[in-house]
């Protein structure tokens, strides 16, 4: 097969799994998962016919799971876990579920934590490594945060290798974003370069769900939540005004999924700006004719923007921060100034402006989210004890497969401003289907 999906592994299987699972339908076991179960990639019927049509097969994922024979002596494996990237509600329970399962599925006792990022991989910040056993994570699910820390930023990838090679880990678990996957490509390449069977596997977090290829990232469904209830004081607020306006900034740097779906979630918003669909302020189609025209009928508005929406509006910015990413302009607290200089003349104007960033950041996760967070972490652990390397784990189509690290860095997912998702927001909130004088992309 060659769809550029393929996973690489650091050897042969030989070793019976510990798990008791059956082989056979109807025995009333959950089965092994084959090492050749896939998923397509593309499940349009049209994308399959043409592929059929022309004898090829369509390109698929890896299905994660248990596999009946593993790469690793549990007994012998020595296991690290670093958590990088900004917080995300889930984070905790995926530790947990992680340490959980190889520990009580495997029956590996040497997992250990590093501290703060990469940057506990780097001697020179001397950074404790903590011991995680199933008495240390018991009662860490359900809490915002990481009890292993983190931070932005890369180190130096053959100062990490080292470490890896002198405390002999040879199975390490990366949970983070972007910048997480191409530090975490980095070093198993890198690895591979020097010939160390050591797995590297890493697990999506973003809470802005912009991870191609993944339908859903842990920590979103806890966004969605939190930024519902920030809408809805925002509501509040702009209702009990003669002129309101409730103006609520959320996270999506690139991706507008959060400001669509809270949208979609508190159905009173009447605006939604996403970074995907550029708008105008000035100009008969621009955003202060149509909070005008609010205004003229006597109608309160509550605005969700996603923090990277707007940009073209602000400042450029040059610099990056730790994780390598561009900084942003503050598109809030831009458009609340605006907005209030524009309309200053209607003496009962009331704008009232929400960012809850931070604290959605911070939260525990919800139970959907919880629940989330353990299949995920399983299906991770899986992988790496059956010595899957250079991979991710993800849930595309209702399962849980494994994706090449290569086909993830530098890319990310977008809300499709012709999708179905766009179109729900546009005839939820009632909004103009642009906000542009020409139809610029």
């Amino acid at each position: 097969m060659n769809d550029g999906f393929h996973i690489e592994t650091l050897g042969e299987t030989r070793i019976k799994s510990p798990i008791k699972l059956g082989t056979q339908p109807g025995d009333l076991l959950a089965d092994f998962t084959a090492e050749d179960a896939r998923v397509v990639t593309d499940t349009n019927i049209k994308a399959i016919q043409r592929h059929m049509a022309a004898g090829t097969e369509p390109p698929s994922l890896e299905l994660a799971g248990p596999r009946e024979h593993i790469y690793f002596e549990p007994s012998k494996l020595r296991v690290g876990i670093v958590t990088c990237g900004g917080l995300c509600p889930g984070i905790n329970d995926v530790i947990r579920a992680l340490v959980m399962t190889l520990h009580h599925g495997y029956g590996v006792a040497s997992i250990h934590g590093f501290k703060y990022g990469y940057a506990g991989l780097n001697p020179e910040y001397e950074y404790p490594v903590v011991d995680l056993s199933p008495a240390s994570v018991r009662d860490v699910h359900g809490t915002g945060g990481t009890i292993l820390g983190t931070s932005r930023g890369g180190q130096p990838i053959e100062v990490m290798i080292d470490t890896l090679e002198q405390l002999d880990i040879r199975l390490l678990f990366t949970i983070g974003g972007d910048g997480t996957f191409r530090a975490a490509h980095a070093i198993h390449e890198q690895l591979k370069a020097r010939g160390v069977k050591t797995g590297v596997v890493a697990i999506p977090k973003t809470i802005d769900n912009d991870i191609p290829m993944v339908e859903r990232t842990f920590g979103f469904d806890t966004a969605v939540a939190l930024a519902s209830s920030a809408i809805q004081s925002a509501h509040s607020e702009a209702i009990s005004a003669a002129s309101g306006i409730g103006l609520v900034k959320l996270m999506g740097r690139h991706a507008g999924f959060i400001a669509a779906n809270a949208a979609l979630a508190n159905r009173n918003v009447n605006l939604v700006l996403v970074p995907e669909v550029p708008f105008d302020l000035e100009g008969d189609s621009g955003l202060y004719r149509y909070l005008e025209k609010r205004f003229s009928k006597a109608k309160s508005t509550v605005i969700v923007v996603a923090e990277g929406a707007g940009q073209h509006h602000l400042p450029s910015e040059k610099s990056t921060d730790a994780s390598g990413n561009k900084k942003l302009g503050d598109i809030g607290t831009f458009l609340k100034q605006q907005i209030e200089k524009t309309f200053a003349y209607r003496k009962n104007l009331t704008l009232k402006y929400i960012d809850p960033s931070y604290m959605i950041r911070s939260a525990p996760p919800t139970p959907h989210d919880s629940i989330f967070c353990g299949y995920v972490a399983q299906a991770a652990a899986h992988a790496g004890m059956a010595g899957k390397t250079g991979m991710a784990v993800g849930r595309a189509h209702g399962a849980f497969t494994h994706i090449p690290l290569q086909t993830l860095v530098h890319k990310q997912k977008r809300v499709d401003p012709e999708g179905q998702l766009w179109l729900s927001v546009l005839e939820s909130t009632g909004q103009p289907f642009t906000l542009t004088s020409s139809n610029r992309g």
